[in-house]
């Protein structure tokens, strides 16, 4: 995955070289850096990405607001850098189109992973939107697929991008929408789980 158009936003100078240092050295092209979200907007919208970087955390407005217009006016695939894992982060950074992130200090090593589900993601989200009719509907079969990703990744001990994978291949396979493959995935752990209840059930009242 070489030769992306980046832009990179963070409101500290010293990691902002860095990470547009990091990224040049993997073959990728830095368009645009800035440290503070409204900018980092302007710059998506005249320069084009092929993914945008954004750091939670900057002045004006954070991340996830800048994400929010990035996708409201020209979508792109869009990570976002947190100094920390919060699962209500996270949450909100789904909700307002993130497809990836990466948890500070940022090394490459997870970088290049992260832009690669980005992508992904934003290229399956396209497609949800060719199957669906509303934002809110495409919103609603996002969350199924990551439920189901989910899923797949503890069943199967995959990482994130290998359970990615392992479901895009499933649904070419099984020449089946991505989101019909998520909700057949939570529909068979759900009745494995009410079988194992069941039988547990069962034995305890044997016992």
């Amino acid at each position: 995955m070489a030769g992306n158009r980046i832009i990179v936003a963070d409101d500290e100078p010293h990691v902002l070289s860095a990470l547009a240092q990091l990224l040049q050295s993997a073959g990728h092209t830095v368009i645009g850096k800035t440290t503070n979200g409204e900018e980092a907007v302007c710059l998506s919208q005249m320069l084009d990405p092929d993914i945008v970087l954004l750091d939670v955390q900057m002045p004006g407005i954070d991340g996830l607001e800048a994400a929010k217009r990035i996708m409201s006016s020209k979508p792109v695939p869009i990570v976002i850098c947190t100094a920390y894992y919060d699962e209500d982060l996270i949450g909100s950074a789904i909700d307002a189109g993130v497809y990836a992130y990466v948890v500070k200090p940022c090394r490459l090593a997870d970088l290049l992973p992260a832009m690669n589900v980005a992508i992904s993601r934003f290229r399956d989200a396209k497609a949800l939107r060719g199957e669906v009719d509303t934002l809110k509907e495409t919103l609603s079969a996002r969350k199924l697929i990551e439920q189901a990703k989910g899923i797949v990744m503890r069943t199967r001990h995959l990482s994130e991008e290998e359970a990615h994978r392992f479901m895009q291949q499933e649904s070419q396979r099984q020449s089946k929408p991505l989101s019909d493959l998520a909700q057949a995935i939570i529909i068979a752990e759900k009745a494995l789980l009410s079988k194992l209840q069941s039988e547990g059930g069962l034995a305890g009242t044997v016992a």
